[in-house]
């Protein structure tokens, strides 16, 4: 019988597969990530139709134009603000401790140090044997487990609107029976992620923990464009293809009116079909999406509210933060939306 602490290894290890599968795709459908200067400078900010707006976002996340998507999504003056708060610290980040730069330090060194890959695998070799042999026909139910507690999550979330929360939702619902099927114990594929991962570590060039959280927008998003690379990659040998899924993006208007747009955004991952919805506002004739540009302004105020009275710190959940909506054109109303 496996211990315990064997038993806590593999629910980590899935969980972590599981969430890093989740997040990869609900953040490719919003973000973006590369340095590539010449894409970077040809970005214009907003599209001239909503439909535009969308699929040029989904023509920069193909290229892994992660500044460009930045400098696309957003109105001159919030890109410009975007670039100044990025190196800001957050009210709510706590200083980094010895024992940080410390861990930090020795995993990175694992993925970088010569001869990390044939390292790294010989200690997987053989753990993945025993998992294989210990948990093979129970995975499936501890990834149906994760599955429950995943969408638990996203219905108790209070920063989700409610198609944002019916998206994550979908997602789950594809990735999850993806997920039970893959044989995450395949030595040959561990073998080839590893290598990956390595080269990835080997590329971002980090010095250290500080390093880290010091990087301005530029340097952020050069780092952004190799982890973004390195992520796609792994997912691709375990047979999930972002290429695929952002290849598939349709977008449509449902309804244009009085300085709003809202686009329904079918797509298909591993095959299944999604959609979901977004609004668009209009602003100096140029489209952009109003949760994207609303998120950005709610960060900035957070950064600039005032420090508490007390010394004591405060729960980031606790403090009250005034919603921040995109202006609309003037002399015009939003329309209620259609249901």
């Amino acid at each position: 019988m496996a211990s315990a602490a064997t038993y806590r290894e593999i629910r980590l290890m899935r969980s972590t597969l599981f969430r890093h599968a989740l997040i990869g795709f609900v953040a490719l459908l919003a973000l973006a990530a590369c340095h590539n200067k010449e894409q970077e400078q040809a970005a214009q900010p907003g599209g001239e139709t909503p439909e535009a707006a969308v699929q040029q976002s989904v023509t920069l996340i193909k290229t892994g134009d992660f500044a460009g998507f930045w400098k696309h999504a957003l109105p001159p003056a919030d890109y410009a603000t975007l670039r100044t708060d990025w190196p800001r610290q957050r009210p709510d980040q706590r200083p980094l401790t010895d024992e940080d730069r410390a861990d930090f330090n020795a995993k990175l060194k694992e993925f970088t140090e010569p001869g990390a890959e044939d390292k790294l695998f010989a200690q997987a070799k053989p753990k993945l044997t025993q998992l294989q042999q210990e948990y093979n026909d129970q995975l499936p139910v501890l990834i149906g487990i994760m599955q429950g507690i995943a969408h638990a999550g996203i219905q108790q979330s209070k920063d989700m609107s409610a198609a944002q929360k019916k998206q994550a939702a979908d997602i789950v619902n594809v990735v999850a029976p993806w997920a039970q099927q893959v044989n995450w114990f395949d030595q040959a594929k561990a073998k080839q992620s590893i290598g990956v991962l390595v080269s990835t570590a080997r590329k971002l060039d980090l010095k250290g923990a500080d390093q880290l959280r010091a990087m301005d927008f530029d340097i952020a998003m050069q780092k952004y464009h190799i982890g973004f690379l390195g992520l796609k990659e792994v997912l691709g040998i375990y047979g999930l293809s972002v290429d695929d899924t952002l290849n598939s993006v349709k977008v449509s208007t449902l309804e244009n009116a009085y300085g709003y747009a809202h686009v329904k955004i079918d797509y298909t991952l591993l095959g299944k079909p999604i959609s979901t919805e977004s609004t668009l506002v209009r602003l100096d004739d140029r489209w952009y999406s109003e949760d994207m540009l609303h998120n950005v302004r709610e960060a900035h105020a957070r950064l600039n509210e005032p420090a508490p009275a007390s010394s004591a710190p405060t729960p980031a959940t606790s403090t009250p933060v005034m919603t921040v909506h995109a202006p609309a054109p003037a002399s015009s109303a939003r329309p209620p939306a259609k249901r």
